[in-house]
């Protein structure tokens, strides 16, 4: 019976979901035939107090602002100058520029709390670029892809939070769960990289003039905003 249940309320969000619903009105409406069917609660009164007790909840007050602050960052020269803070340091390794996808990826996520936010302003700014200097298409977007999923596990991360309200589970401490994981897949996709470079030499394009030491430290100076906003967030945090 309770197979049969499942299966059935599965089919039906499939169904809703495939109409075009919106995703949220889509597990509301499933929630709602459920209980009518198979339960004996009152379906309003039950849902309205679980609603309300959880949007009135204080720490989903942190949701809106880190949309809010991706927004910003969208908007701003500050993802540009993230990119030239992070290329003189990648003309050495296999895969050149294509690991600014993943470092910014990474950065960015750790700034965002979305990883929709993350793909969108990275994408942005380096899709074009990569696309100008001749990197072949699939794994620009193939690595951009990948590192824009550090957006979720990375913190401050919107899931996170509201995993956290739902499971009544400590979010500073899914925070610091989440760091040593995101670092880790950031370095598997940077290292993924690598080989595929180094086993398709011919479609990286040549390296960009060599910059000495102290250019590359000089170019850095646009790494220090997004720095000093990392640490803003997570330590008010």
């Amino acid at each position: 019976m309770d197979l049969a249940v499942t299966a059935f309320l599965i089919v039906l969000l499939f169904l809703l979901l495939g109409s075009g619903v919106w995703i949220g009105l889509s597990l509301i409406g499933v929630a709602w035939i459920g209980m009518e069917l198979f339960t004996t609660r009152p379906v309003g009164d039950s849902m309205a107090v679980t609603i309300w007790g959880s949007l009135s909840s204080w720490t989903l007050t942190a949701l809106p602002l880190f949309v809010w602050m991706g927004e910003i960052l969208f908007r701003t020269k500050l993802s540009e100058d993230m990119f030239k803070g992070l290329a003189p340091w990648l003309s050495k390794i296999p895969g050149r520029l294509l690991h600014t996808n993943i470092i910014g990826c990474t950065i960015f996520a750790a700034v965002s709390g979305s990883s929709a936010a993350t793909c969108a302003t990275i994408g942005k700014m380096t899709l074009p670029e990569l696309k100008r200097r001749g990197y072949p298409e699939d794994m620009t977007i193939g690595s951009l892809a990948g590192a824009g999923t550090l957006g979720l596990l990375i913190p401050p991360s919107i899931i996170m939070i509201v995993y956290g309200v739902t499971a009544e589970v400590s979010i500073t401490k899914l925070f610091i769960a989440g760091v040593i994981p995101g670092l880790l897949l950031a370095g598997l996709f940077m290292g993924y990289t690598i080989i595929w470079a180094l086993a398709n030499p011919g479609k990286i394009p040549p390296a960009d003039a060599r910059m000495s030491f102290g250019e590359k430290i000089y170019a850095s100076r646009h790494l220090i905003p997004v720095v000093l906003l990392i640490a803003a967030v997570l330590g008010s945090i």
